[in-house]
């Protein structure tokens, strides 16, 4: 019996392999190892990062660990030992713009995987950065937010913070400010009661990189959600696989610092991220990890690794699944970097000036939030509901370069 065979239940696909399928009768397959212990079989060799019993090391050693991964043993971009924290691609022009007025020294310390920042009009608003590094991301967002808007990063290790904090002087002046509008803490991003940031305060969180390096994961997000203002978002990257991972590669020091062994098997993000109140989690891309070193291939073996963007909306009316109750929008073209079109998600491009039918859940994450002012809205009162909108449903969402047919709303 493999580790890859025992994840599965009969008849299930395979989310990556969609032309395998395992039929495995239960019966035919000697459990009694696994039943002197009283262990679900189904369950034996994985873990959700997620849950409060979580098999990852323990939450201080696991911080050490990282805290020495990337204080010490990384000191620039390519000492990474993968291409997981490095698979962004290329950013859009007004990005590269911001990030060439960020100080070398701090991007050179970059160890993202993706865009992590929402391509709206995003002046005078407060933005925090969990897990900010150096602080290139929080430097590119200062300048998109403008002298009016606020930023701020938290990260627990001390030499990424004394470089961040080093050049805030430098960037205020380089942007052209009186004072600076970013301030870098020194802290765990599943403890951000600790350092004092208050309940519904920023607009959108970012994060690149880093959630799958937290031994609690599902504190991350609940915190996240606390001091996100109703109507904000966790917009951020991260790496993700396609199946739970085995605990003997979770306990592997460079597996975990390469952001691979740490990563959130998707459906356990989607649960975690329901749990603690983000309904609805949206894909805004992704990408497979080829690793390109062989010997970390090996040690993975069948595991896929994907780096994703998500954005998770703070509303309370939204739905696990998308309804339809016969709403439209139509975008205005009034965003400076989208006038001819809006990408909210990797499923919802809108074109300006067509009319879109949308579901319940994607009517109010613009109706209720900062894009209402790029958009208008048709609906009835009373709502009619119609049942769930055409073509959603419940498989891998992740690109794998292959032909798909689905959809969603």
């Amino acid at each position: 019996l493999t580790v890859l065979r025992s994840q599965f239940l009969p008849g299930t696909i395979l989310p990556f392999f969609p032309e395998t399928e395992l039929h495995l009768p239960m019966s035919s397959v000697d459990f009694g190892f696994l039943e002197k212990s009283g262990t679900d079989p189904r369950h034996s060799f994985f873990m959700s990062c997620c849950s409060d019993t979580t098999c990852e090391p323990s939450g201080d050693s696991t911080r050490e660990q990282v805290k020495d991964y990337y204080g010490k043993v990384l000191q620039k971009t390519s000492d990474l030992k993968t291409n997981a924290c490095t698979c962004a691609a290329a950013p859009p022009d007004d990005i590269k713009a911001a990030l060439a007025r960020v100080h070398d020294e701090v991007t050179s310390r970059y160890y993202g995987c993706g865009l992590t920042i929402p391509r709206d009009n995003l002046e005078g608003l407060k933005i925090l950065d969990l897990g900010c590094g150096a602080g290139q991301d929080c430097y590119i967002a200062a300048q998109l937010v403008g002298e009016t808007g606020e930023v701020v990063g938290v990260d627990m290790t001390d030499e990424q913070i004394q470089v961040a904090n080093q050049y805030i002087d430098y960037h205020t002046k380089e942007f052209g400010y009186e004072k600076p509008n970013v301030r870098f803490l020194q802290g765990y991003i599943e403890k951000l009661d600790e350092l004092n940031l208050p309940s519904d305060y920023f607009d959108i969180i970012m994060s690149n990189c880093v959630i799958n390096l937290s031994p609690d994961k599902e504190s991350v997000f609940r915190e996240a959600f606390r001091v996100l203002k109703p109507g904000g978002e966790l917009y951020f990257s991260d790496v993700y696989s396609d199946r739970r991972v085995p605990k003997e590669l979770q306990q592997d020091e460079t597996l975990f610092g390469e952001c691979l062994s740490g990563a959130l098997y998707y459906n356990d993000f989607i649960r975690v991220a329901n749990k603690v109140g983000f309904i609805d989690p949206r894909l805004v891309s992704s990408s497979p990890i080829t690793i390109q070193n062989k010997q970390i291939e090996k040690k993975i073996g069948y595991i896929s690794f994907y780096s994703a963007v998500y954005r998770l909306w703070k509303l309370e009316m939204l739905e696990t699944l998308c309804e339809d109750y016969g709403q439209a929008v139509r975008y205005k073209g009034t965003i400076k970097t989208a006038p001819q079109a809006y990408v909210m998600d990797a499923h919802h491009t809108f074109e300006a000036g067509k009319m879109s039918l949308v579901c319940g859940n994607s009517y109010a994450m613009l109706h209720d939030t900062r894009l209402a002012q790029h958009f208008e809205f048709f609906s009835t009162e009373p709502l009619v509901h119609y049942g769930v909108f055409p073509g959603c449903g419940s498989s891998c969402p992740f690109n794998s370069n292959t032909a798909s047919d689905s959809a969603c709303c």
